[in-house]
């Protein structure tokens, strides 16, 4: 028999204080969150998320319902699915693809929306449904439409937002593909990271209409959230708001076995050089020196492997040749091999990026074209940041 947790109104009073003293939380949704409780939301079996460690902690409401709980209404995301589903039973799978975002980033975003009565909105990734719900109670179930392509996940949503008693429409299909008969909307947010901003989602949205998506490279797992106003011409470009990172797109996501090949032996005949810089150089988790690499550096991929000793490699991956370099820390010694000199252009960029006084995220923005093509740019959309 489950022991009785902390009254739920004192743990959402403590969440919505929290949000709220941060900004995240603003007057025009403090009823949705009060009305609309993250804790619906969530199955009886989720893992907490270390932000710090990158580890998850397994939380049951059957063997710990306070810990449940409190997991429900902390400010901590919540991985609610493994391995695409395939993942069975209580310790973490390999790669988490479904979760109940930090309560501070649903909160943010959905003021970054900054959606009007009578507004449609169209998001991409309902997961546990809980951002729906919040949308559903502003906006009315009528004018939502959530698509979700993991039948199970889209399932459980629609169970969940019925006995929270909304019902906005969930639909079981490919978000890239948006959702044509619900279109035009006035608003689309997205709750997965994109590598490539799909241009339906441009074609379903009003002109003067906004898009809030988290957007990056395969650089690295690093996202930045673009908020992008739909011109007549259907084009959308608009700033980058700040760093944040999210469980990618299936179908954009990067399959690192595809590099296998790359390395036949090493270092082998790759060219070497030394440099002085050093790991951190490159930028720390969400630092903007490695999103700005990931603009500057295209069509790469890149990992830091650091060891307990204090030595660290850093691997460069051509995405469309075999090209790939590697740097050895903390001696510096650098190795590249094939047509692409890989490590040059980090160098290059950074040496760029430096040379404009180190500019931070607020200051770059994206345009993206009617087919799809992004041109990040700086302080101004003509100011185009090319490559390196």
């Amino acid at each position: 028999m489950r022991s009785q947790p902390e009254p739920e109104g004192r743990a959402g009073d403590e969440l919505a204080r929290l949000l709220r003293e941060s900004g995240a939380l603003t007057p025009e949704w403090a009823a949705a969150f009060a009305d609309v409780p993250r804790e619906l939301f969530l199955p009886d079996l989720v893992w907490a998320h270390d932000m710090a460690s990158g580890g998850s902690r397994t939380v049951s409401r059957d063997r710990e319902p306070e810990a449940w709980h409190r997991a429900s209404y902390a400010n901590v995301p919540l991985v609610t699915q493994w391995d695409d589903g395939r993942h069975t039973g209580g310790e973490p799978g390999t790669v988490a693809t479904s979760s109940a975002s930090m309560p501070s980033v649903v909160a943010a975003m959905l003021r970054d929306l900054d959606v009007r009565d009578g507004m449609r909105v169209l998001e991409v990734g309902t997961g546990t449904g809980w951002n729906a719900g919040l949308l559903a109670h502003r906006l009315g179930d009528e004018n939502v439409v959530s698509v979700e392509i993991d039948p199970e996940v889209a399932d459980r949503a629609r169970k969940a937002l019925r006995r929270a008693g909304l019902e906005p429409e969930v639909v079981c299909a490919d978000g890239t593909d948006g959702w044509p008969g619900g279109a035009p909307y006035d608003r689309v947010i997205v709750t997965a990271g994109v590598r490539a901003l799909p241009p339906r989602w441009l074609a379903q949205t009003r002109p003067g209409g906004l898009i809030l998506a988290p957007w990056g490279t395969h650089y690295s797992d690093q996202d930045a959230l673009v908020r992008l106003t739909v011109g007549e011409d259907g084009r959308a470009s608009g700033p980058f708001l700040r760093m944040v990172e999210f469980m990618k797109l299936r179908d954009q996501r990067l399959d690192w076995a595809r590099f296998r090949s790359h390395v036949q032996t090493y270092p082998g005949d790759a060219a070497v050089s030394r440099t002085t810089l050093t790991p951190d150089d490159l930028g720390q988790r969400y630092d903007t020196a490695r999103f700005v690499l990931g603009l500057c550096v295209p069509h790469c991929a890149h990992v830091l492997n650091r060891s307990d000793d204090g030595t660290a490699k850093a691997w460069f991956f051509d995405l469309r040749s075999r090209s790939w370099a590697a740097t050895e820390f903390p001696a510096g010694t650098t190795y590249q091999h094939g047509p692409r000199r890989l490590w040059d252009e980090v160098e290059r960029a950074l040496t760029w990026w430096a040379g404009r006084g180190s500019p931070g995220i607020g200051r770059f923005g994206l345009t993206v074209g009617a087919d799809g093509a992004a041109r990040p740019w700086l302080d101004d959309p003509a100011q185009v940041v090319e490559s390196r």
